[in-house]
This record gives structure tokens, C-alpha cells and sequence, in this order.
């Protein structure tokens, strides 16, 4: 009964812990832009919570007698009770110009930062307590149903929670589940605390037997970072790599991620899966094949072999290190300051690749890194295997450093300019011959395409890929072209609807990336050659036209979406809302909705109904002889006259009605459903 109530707490909390962190993420993302920086602030500081919550168990279970830390931790789970509901305040929703980090960070401490750190500091802190009320039982195995709420909270999120619940009714059920969880957690330290004081013989006998077991060194405490450091930067290394390298497939890196947390259950469930004799073999072909392919270009769009080889790449790697880290486990006496070492390798791991990596590289070059890493761990923990063993782990890791070289020395083919900050990856390719009409340059947002020009001749005026004439924004600003135009746009990419623009004209692009704006002016020639009056706005396009005077736009187009990134504060009801405010009684906001993988068409369909507006799609397919980089295309334009969108030149796109899904809930700052658009 002891252990099911242990276990039954550590598991409320964990999927708490994991619940929690898309839950109050997403609240705060409308208002500080929606961007890439914002999501990582938030995981520093959920890292970093957990590191304090993994201190706190081990301080208090080394410095304080029972009694005084059940009576501490109590009045700490009634302290947090007094700060729900876990809604962010809208005193932190900025105005406009601040500085957004510390505002975060700052915003995410007072809102939620007690109640997480409790829930952090639970699994260590009852592991203790089971392993000092039941002398002799393993207490490791409770980290295993810890790793299994968080697995069902990961793949419970955006498939039941998201769904089917808006924001504040995630918020008033999930501070109702933490009170339960609150009053069994002070139950369980006020039992832990009378046991302890009980049973004070049986516990120096334990302590005696344990004591004679060594005390971690300082090679077991280094090898335990290096294990869940490197975990933690192949997990993340890994994610990048398939959804920005390979293919930005919605929800993908809920693939690596359960994986990760699986390697976890199944190590620490106690029933030795993980064997160094059985398992030499698999780590080092894992290695190799991903080694493999991270240094050969040929295969990096191949979705299927990518998947095939990294998502049990990732396994294999993860089981070695998690593996080691149960057979390196101390005594259950310093079973906290174990977790502490864990938690801390797995924030060194976390920073490398969220932080030091987009500002030290130019590409996704922490893959190579995480490879190499694991090599090296693999070569000293097999060090002891037979002759064979440690020749093959020494190939593999020369082979992993190798292809890693190779890669990062190969980045740069006909790569003109690359750069890497919070918002991904950047490259300008080169295709064809330098000088000449043939001479093609194309922007790179990871695997996403942005824009792409012809540099000589009369083609580099030509609108091009997605922008065509024929495309939904292409005929809605020819639509509009008997007077003088104002277009905006959000999401600047190469420039090219820039090509639309005429003298006298205003065309105003919003963008959010300044990388983006200085390889627009320097590697293209869309903003340099275009005759319109050109301005462009750095930052989150919806909080900078919330704070500008309405713009009177003849045509506002939408194109900041891209893969699977989907910034949704951008397609809200509110939004439109915005958009509308912004462009004249018969202007057009035109969306682009292209897209392999979401149908974003009846959303958009969805807001327009809802804000009584009108709604057409245009569909635009190349002609298989077109030697023009001209792709296919998919637009949905919205306006508040009918009449705007019956123009001649909209029919003779191809307008149809947008298609629309009735049953679907509009979706609002407070509700999005990413699932149920995959198609």
C-alpha cells in the first residue's frame, strides 16, 4: 500500500510537471510575439525550476531531520495552494518595446514557479522517503512510473488536453489536480516524518548496511553528467535535425521525445533490460548508421530512411546512457544528490543545444557533437569489454568524429550566406552559373523554402515560387492595381512580392527575424530594385500592428507560416480581427495556407464566418513546362466586401469558396487544434 501511494503521487506529479509546460507556454506566446525565442525562454526556465526542485529534495533530505522537513515542505505545498489558479496576469502583457526575456522569466516565477518547483522536487524527495520508511526496497524503480506520467501527459497534450479544453479550462483543472496532488504529498511527509521517528533503530541499521557501500566519487558524479548531458543533447540534436533539416512534419518531435522518456522507464524499471554484453552491438551500429548519415547530403530528404535510422538511433543511444546511469546508481543514501546530477546534466545538455549552439554555429552542427559525445562514452564504459569490442567502439568513435568533420566542413557548399540565431537556420543557395541568366539564388529557412530569384536578365522582376501572378496574392494586388497601392505583408522572406510594387506605391513588410531582413537587402535584389516606397518592421507582426494607427491596406498578406512551425496567434479570430482593422472596407487579407501536412484552408474559412467576412481560396498549379521557378501555391483571401473578392482578375485565378468545415470550433487566442487539421 506504501509503495501503490508513492507511486500514485510521483505520477500526479510528473504529468503535472508535463502538462504544465505547453499549458502555460502557450497562454503567454500571443504576447510576446509567438516566436521560436519565446518557447526557449520557457524551457530554460522549466530546466532550471526542475534543477532547483531536484536541490531543494537533495538539501533538504541531507540537512533537516524528518520532522522539520515534512512541517517545511507542507507549508510550502500551502503556500503554492494560495498562489492558483496558474493564469498569467495581465499586468506582464507588454506594451511594446521592453525587453521580453526578463519578463518572462519574471512573469513565469510569480505565476508558477512555487507549484513547479514542488512538483520537480517530488519523485527524489518520496524515492527518499520510501527508501527510509522501507528499509531494503528499491526506491529506483518509482523513477520509472515518474518517466511514465510524463510519457502519457507528452502524447496526452496535444491529442486529448489541446483539443478538446480551452486555456482557462486547462487552467481551472489542472490547479484542482495539483490541490489533490498538494494533500497527498503533505499526507505522505507527515507519514514519512512519524516512520522516520518510529523506526529511528531500523533506520541505522540500514544506514550501517549502506554505509558500507562506497560513496559516489568524483569520476561517478562526472560520468553521471556526462550520461545525461549527452542523452539530453542527442534528444534535442536529433528533433532539430528531423524537423528542420528533413522535413518540418507537424508533431514530429513528439517521436524523440517519447523515445527518450521510454529509455527511462525501461532502464530504471529494475529488471536489468539495459546489458552492456547484449547491447555493444546495437549502440555501436546506431552510431555508425547516424554518424553515416549526418556526413551524406544525398540522403538528408529521404524521410522514411532519416526516421528509419535516427528515431532507433535515438533509442539505442538513449538506453546506453540512461542504462549506465541505473548500473552507476549509489546507495539509496544519496539516491537525491544522484537525481540532482541527472537533472543538472540534462540543463547542461538543454543549454548547449538551445542556447550555445545558435549563437556559436551557423547550422545544426550539435548532432555531430551529441555523436561524438556518445562515442566517447561508449569507448570508456566498453573499455573493459573483450579485444573486439573496444577495437569496434574505437572505429566508431573515430567514424563519428569523422563524418561530423565532413559535415561541418560540406555546409557551406554553394551556400552563399548562413547564419543561426533563435528563429532557425538561414541559408542563401546558389544554383547555376554566377553571372550569367541561369544564376538562381534561393532563401533557406531549415528545410522550408522562402523565396527564390533569377539575379540577371529580364526574369530577376519576375515574381516567382509562391508569389506568381497567378497565385491568390498575386491576383489580389493586380486586382487593386488602378490606384496607388499600400500592401502589407507579414513575413518578409526573399522580398519577392516586392515585385508588385510601382512608383508611388507603399508596400510595408513585417518580420520578426532581423537576419531575414539583412539577407533580403544583401543577397536579393527584390527590395533594391522595386519602385515602391519599401519599409520594413522588425519584431512579431501582431504586436506591431496592434500598437500602429490602422495602416489602410488595399491588400494584407499573411505568409509567416511555414512546415509545421505555425505561429497560431497569427490565425486566431482576434487576429483577423487585427488584420481587418488594418485594410480599407474593401481590402483584401490574403493568407498563405500552403502546406504538405495541415489544412489550414477551412480554419481560415472558420475565422472569416465567424467575423462575418467573406472567404476564397485560389489554388494555383504550375504548368509542368514552366521553366519559371514557379510552384504550386495555395491562398485563402478574405474581405469584407463579396464584391472585392469577385474581381476579374480573382475569378480568373481560379477563386472557388474557401472550404469550410462547420463542425470545427473557430479558433481564438484561447483554442487552437493542431491535430485535428493534419491531413
Amino acid at each position: 500500500m506504501t509503495m501503490a501511494l508513492h507511486a500514485l503521487t510521483i505520477f500526479i506529479s510528473s504529468f503535472l510537471l508535463f502538462v504544465v509546460q505547453p499549458l502555460i507556454a502557450r497562454q503567454i506566446l500571443p504576447w510576446f510575439g509567438g516566436s521560436a525565442a519565446v518557447w526557449t525562454t520557457c524551457m530554460l526556465f522549466f530546466q532550471a525550476m526542475l534543477l532547483a526542485g531536484y536541490g531543494y529534495a537533495h538539501y533538504s533530505t541531507a540537512r533537516f531531520a524528518p520532522r522539520r522537513q515534512a512541517l517545511v515542505h507542507i507549508a510550502l505545498l500551502a503556500l503554492a495552494l494560495a498562489t492558483l489558479p496558474i493564469a498569467p496576469s495581465q499586468f506582464w502583457k507588454p506594451a511594446g518595446g521592453e525587453e521580453p526575456i526578463t519578463r518572462i522569466l519574471l512573469l513565469l516565477i510569480t505565476t508558477v514557479g512555487l507549484p513547479y518547483l514542488l512538483l520537480a522536487s517530488t519523485s527524489p524527495l518520496l524515492q527518499a522517503w520510501f527508501a527510509r520508511s522501507q528499509p531494503g526496497r528499491d526506491p529506483y524503480r518509482l523513477f520509472a512510473v515518474s518517466n511514465l506520467a510524463s510519457l502519457i501527459a507528452l502524447v496526452g497534450y496535444p491529442f486529448v488536453v489541446e483539443p478538446w479544453f480551452a486555456n482557462g479550462e486547462q487552467v481551472r483543472g489542472w490547479s484542482w489536480s495539483f490541490a489533490l496532488f498538494a494533500l497527498l504529498a503533505a499526507a505522505l511527509a507527515w507519514f514519512a516524518a512519524r516512520r522516520g521517528e518510529a523506526s529511528a533503530e531500523a533506520g541505522a541499521v540500514a544506514q550501517t548496511i549502506e554505509a558500507a557501500a562506497p560513496a559516489p566519487t568524483r569520476r561517478d558524479v562526472a560520468l553521471w553528467l556526462a550520461l545525461s548531458a549527452t542523452g539530453s543533447t542527442l534528444l534535442l540534436a536529433v528533433t532539430n535535425h528531423l524537423t528542420q533539416n528533413v522535413a518540418a512534419v507537424p508533431l514530429l518531435w513528439l517521436a524523440p521525445l517519447t523515445l527518450y522518456l521510454l529509455t527511462f522507464i525501461l532502464a530504471f524499471d529494475g529488471r536489468a533490460i539495459y546489458r552492456p554484453r547484449v547491447f555493444w552491438l546495437p549502440v555501436l551500429a546506431a552510431l555508425g548508421a547516424m554518424a553515416w548519415l549526418v556526413a551524406d547530403s544525398r540522403f538528408h530528404f529521404k524521410l522514411a530512411l532519416q526516421l528509419g535510422v535516427f528515431l532507433p538511433g535515438l533509442f539505442v543511444a538513449c538506453m546506453f546512457c540512461h542504462g549506465e546511469l541505473y548500473r552507476l546508481r549509489p546507495a539509496a543514501r544519496h539516491l537525491t544528490g544522484f537525481y540532482l546530477a541527472i537533472s543538472a546534466g540534462g540543463a547542461l545538455g538543454g543549454l548547449f543545444v538551445a542556447v550555445f549552439a545558435p549563437l556559436a554555429f551557423d547550422g545544426y552542427y550539435e548532432l555531430g557533437v551529441g555523436l561524438v559525445a556518445l562515442g566517447l562514452l561508449v569507448a570508456l564504459r566498453y573499455a573493459r569489454m573483450h579485444l573486439a569490442v573496444r577495437l569496434a567502439s574505437f572505429a566508431a568513435l573515430v567514424g563519428a568524429a569523422g563524418c561530423a568533420a565532413y559535415d561541418s566542413m560540406h555546409y557551406h557548399d554553394d551556400v552563399l550566406d548562413s547564419s543561426r540565431s533563435f528563429f532557425g537556420v538561414l541559408r542563401v543557395k546558389q544554383y547555376g552559373t554566377p553571372g550569367e541568366d541561369s544564376e538562381v539564388r534561393r532563401l533557406m529557412h531549415g528545410s522550408i523554402m522562402h523565396g527564390e530569384q533569377y539575379m540577371h536578365g529580364e526574369r530577376r522582376i519576375v515574381a516567382t515560387t509562391y508569389y506568381h501572378e497567378t497565385s491568390g496574392v498575386g491576383a489580389a494586388i493586380r486586382s487593386k492595381n488602378d490606384a496607388l497601392l499600400r500592401v502589407g505583408v507579414i513575413g518578409l522572406g526573399a522580398g519577392t512580392l516586392a515585385t508588385y510594387g510601382r512608383a508611388g506605391d507603399v508596400f510595408r513588410f513585417y518580420d520578426i527575424n532581423p537576419d531575414v531582413e539583412r539577407i533580403a537587402r544583401r543577397e536579393f535584389a527584390y527590395l533594391s530594385d522595386c519602385k515602391a516606397k519599401v519599409g520594413v518592421v522588425l519584431g512579431d507582426a501582431r504586436l506591431s500592428l496592434e500598437r500602429e494607427a490602422p495602416q489602410q491596406f488595399d491588400v494584407l498578406a499573411v505568409d509567416a507560416f511555414s512546415g509545421d512551425a505555425i505561429p497560431v496567434h497569427l490565425m486566431t479570430r482576434e487576429a483577423l480581427a487585427l488584420y481587418l482593422r488594418h485594410v480599407k472596407p474593401d481590402g483584401v487579407v490574403a493568407f498563405h495556407v500552403s502546406n504538405r501536412f495541415l489544412r489550414l484552408e477551412p480554419v481560415v474559412a472558420g475565422l472569416a464566418r465567424a467575423l462575418g467576412a467573406h472567404a476564397v481560396a485560389v489554388h494555383d498549379y504550375p504548368d509542368e513546362d514552366d521553366e519559371a521557378l514557379y510552384v504550386q501555391s495555395d491562398w485563402v483571401l478574405v474581405s469584407r466586401d463579396a464584391k472585392a473578392l469577385a474581381q476579374r482578375v480573382i475569378r480568373h485565378a481560379g477563386a472557388v469558396p474557401a472550404e469550410e468545415e462547420p463542425r470545427w470550433r473557430t479558433w481564438t487566442d484561447d483554442y487552437s487544434n493542431l491535430v485535428q487539421i493534419l491531413k
